[in-house]
């Protein structure tokens, strides 16, 4: 009797074994087509009590899955989101540049600008030539503003889109953690967890895509998850994520001068700051989009806005509106006019500047030179040494009283509270314009005259600029109102290391700011960090540009300020630090005054008459095309652009600089996209070889249905059998 009920117990067991076995065979074919759903295996093993069989159990239930394959996929799977993220965002940069055939590119701007200029040249006097280069100079600047203000969206977009992802990822994080929570306590009761872990696949999946991680699993069953860069996303307590998004971004606005917050794991401190370490993922594109790709972008087309207008300006300051300019506007700023200091040619002592009165006909009313007035008596406060060093208070003060003498009692020419050189002759009888030349005596060759700029009043020379209206930026063309509170270098290499100096800080309000003594060997990043720490109301970083990095200095407050060195040193030269450009495609414009009377534009430039007069005369005629002349070359020769945003410094016509930055975009653009396909096919590849490891086979599944159902039913019959023989002994016995 004992060995039939121990047979009606085996038989028992085979028929629980297979019903369950059936169950999960069921469960396979119905979820065939259920995403992140992996194949479940049955492993039976046979029981033995004292040496006894005692039928069979389910030792396991598992997932049929190639966890190597698993986490090579979900590698590819980040890098695919890395590019396809940025898809979007080249649409939109093809869309606002174009390609450089189209009519509404920049180069083609550029080039009817080129146009434009040509016709002037050919007509200086004609008032339809002028009002057309006006207006298709306001053509570029406009495009430049819509060109900049559209990679700020951009870079807004994507700000906020990082903001998006970090909360998904907390999400994401929440859901790996109750998953690990409830494996840990099913399976610590011996309940099967499969379905469980499948579901924790998918979020594991969806958190591939979005940021690099890693993972390895505890013999609990506890899945722990971190970044390549080791910082911990899920484990017993996971952190929370954090990320607060800017309410708006601007060209200075970046996540190297701790403009825009970081990505914090935990405590939203710099030490848990993980931006930089993002290698993979969508927020890897987007880091790359708000901090390197659009930056790049914006620093191009500040380098093309910074050159034409320094190359125009050049020119325009050579010359004068006919007949002459009643009032003129400086654009340097001067922090202390009182100390800081020009000289004339400070190498040969010869150049000088003449400075002519002229009638409404364009006839010479009076003419001097601004050696003879800084070196007379009677102008100023008294005779100043030959060639300077004059400081520019006394420059002023010197062609006020000239004004004064011979053009009206009430002119001015002072530095307003802004800095800046203002000229007012507060008469409509005459007429001033400006001409450089090579030597002082009248009639001698117009060139533009070398002024030496000592910025801090020390002494030495800090900056050499070419032509005195140009110095004071009397007659600029083009104007921005970029402040100089912010100085940076040149692209540098990000292993750049310092020569020995002494940076001098000074600005407007405070006067010196502080002194920083310089080591040989000292690092960009150390530099930026010992100046921020050692000057008062300065900050320096390290910013990002194309394949280098610049330093960037800039006022706490906003205010202009000065960074100098002393004569004998060259480190500043060798960075090549100067007023910071970024942002100025945003902000450069046509001066207002042209805007509203092209007739103001330069087209020539006081001439000398030696038949004129007794001894020769300087005039202004409405049909002279000097300097509209040097304007088309502008257009039409090389100009040198230095490197920005991954561009190499280069020396090409601005038509041609202006395709190159759209063919680099473009570029950019295409390269994006052959590399996404041959990354999804890679995926594609390893999906479809988890899949085949992973997915459940209908074929496969009605085989194994087809035994089990067969193991089942002769389970069945032998408990029928011995029920019948147990049913045939109680009657036996009875």
């Amino acid at each position: 009797m004992g060995d039939i009920t121990q047979a009606l117990r085996t038989a028992q067991s085979g028929l629980l074994v297979n019903q369950q076995a059936l169950n999960t065979v069921s469960n396979n074919i119905s979820n065939v087509n259920t995403p992140g759903y992996s194949k479940k295996v049955i492993t039976f093993e046979n029981v033995a009590v004292a040496g006894v069989p005692a039928g069979v159990k389910i030792s396991s239930v598992s997932r049929k899955i190639d966890e190597g394959l698993l986490k090579s996929l979900r590698i590819e799977f980040g890098e695919l989101a890395t590019l396809t993220e940025k898809t979007e965002y080249y649409a939109r940069m093809q869309e606002l540049f174009g390609s450089p055939g189209d009519n509404t590119s920049l180069s083609h701007t550029l080039e009817e600008l080129g146009e434009a200029a040509e016709l002037l040249a050919v007509s200086p006097d004609k008032a339809l030539e002028a009002a057309e280069f006006v207006r298709r100079a306001v053509d570029v600047t406009n495009q430049l503003q819509s060109m900049s203000e559209t990679i700020q969206e951009l870079r807004l977009q994507a700000d906020n889109a990082i903001s998006d992802e970090i909360s998904e990822i907390n999400t994401i994080t929440a859901q790996i953690d109750q998953l690990n929570d409830d494996i840990i306590s099913n399976g610590t009761v011996g309940r099967d967890v499969t379905d469980l872990q499948d579901q924790r696949d998918l979020q594991i999946d969806k958190l591939a895509e979005i940021v690099d991680i890693r993972y390895f699993f505890r013999s609990d069953g506890d899945a722990v998850v971190f970044t390549t860069a080791g910082r911990t996303l899920v484990d017993t307590v996971p952190p929370t994520l954090s990320h607060t998004a800017a309410s708006s971004i601007t060209p200075t606005t970046t996540h190297a001068e701790g403009d825009i917050t970081g990505i914090y794991v935990g405590t939203a401190v710099e030490s848990n700051d993980m931006t930089d370490e993002v290698r993979e993922g969508k927020l890897k594109a987007l880091i790359e989009l708000r901090d390197e790709l659009l930056p790049n972008l914006q620093s191009q087309i500040d380098e093309f806005a910074a050159e034409l207008r320094d190359a125009v300006n050049l020119v325009h300051n050579r010359g004068a509106p006919f007949p002459g300019s009643q009032t003129m506007s400086g654009e340097r700023i001067f922090i202390a006019s009182t100390t800081q200091t020009m000289t004339l040619d400070s190498t040969s002592g010869a150049d000088d500047v003449t400075i002519t009165l002229f009638d409404s006909s364009g006839d010479q009313h009076k003419t001097t030179t601004l050696e003879t007035i800084m070196t007379s008596s009677m102008y100023g406060s008294g005779v100043q040494a030959a060639n300077g060093p004059w400081t520019i208070s006394e420059v002023a003060a010197t062609v006020e009283d000239w004004l004064q003498e011979n053009a009206s009692s009430s002119a001015t020419a002072s530095i307003d509270t802004s800095g800046k050189l203002q000229i007012n002759l507060n008469t409509t009888t005459y007429n001033l314009a400006f001409r450089d030349e090579t030597a002082t005596a009248n009639g001698n060759t117009a060139e533009d005259a070398s002024i030496s700029f000592d910025s801090n009043g020390d002494g030495n020379n800090d900056e050499t600029i070419s032509g005195f209206s140009n110095f004071f930026g009397l007659n600029d063309f083009f104007v921005d109102t970029v402040a100089d509170n912010v100085h940076e270098s040149d692209v540098l290499a990000s292993s750049f290391e310092t020569t020995a100096a002494t940076l001098t800080f000074r600005d407007g309000s405070t006067g010196l700011l502080g002194s920083l003594p310089v080591t040989t060997g000292t690092s960009l990043t150390d530099l930026a960090t010992n100046i921020t720490n050692n000057i008062t109301d300065v900050t320096a970083s390290v910013i990002p540009d194309g394949s280098g990095v610049r330093l960037r200095i800039s006022h706490d407050n906003g205010s202009s300020m000065t960074v100098t060195q002393a004569a004998s040193e060259t480190l500043l030269t060798t960075m090549g630090v100067h007023r910071a450009d970024v942002g100025i495609s945003q902000v450069l414009s046509v001066r207002s005054d042209i805007q509203n009377t092209p007739a103001l534009i330069s087209t020539g430039r006081p001439q000398w008459d030696s038949s004129r007069g007794a001894s020769g005369e300087y005039f202004m005629s409405t049909g002279d095309d000097t300097i509209a002349q040097q304007m088309t070359s502008v257009f039409t020769t090389e100009n040198a652009f230095d490197q920005a945003g991954g561009l190499a410094s280069v020396s090409l016509k601005f038509a041609n600089y202006a395709a190159e930055i759209l063919a680099n975009n473009a570029s950019l653009a295409d390269v994006n996209d052959r590399t996404i396909e041959s990354q999804r096919a890679l995926t594609e590849s390893l999906q479809f070889k988890s899949d085949s490891n992973r997915g459940v086979n209908l074929d496969e599944e009605m085989a194994d249905l087809i035994v089990f159902e067969q193991a089942f039913a002769a389970a069945a019959r032998v408990m029928s059998v011995i029920q019948n023989m147990i049913q045939a002994l109680e009657r036996a016995v009875s």
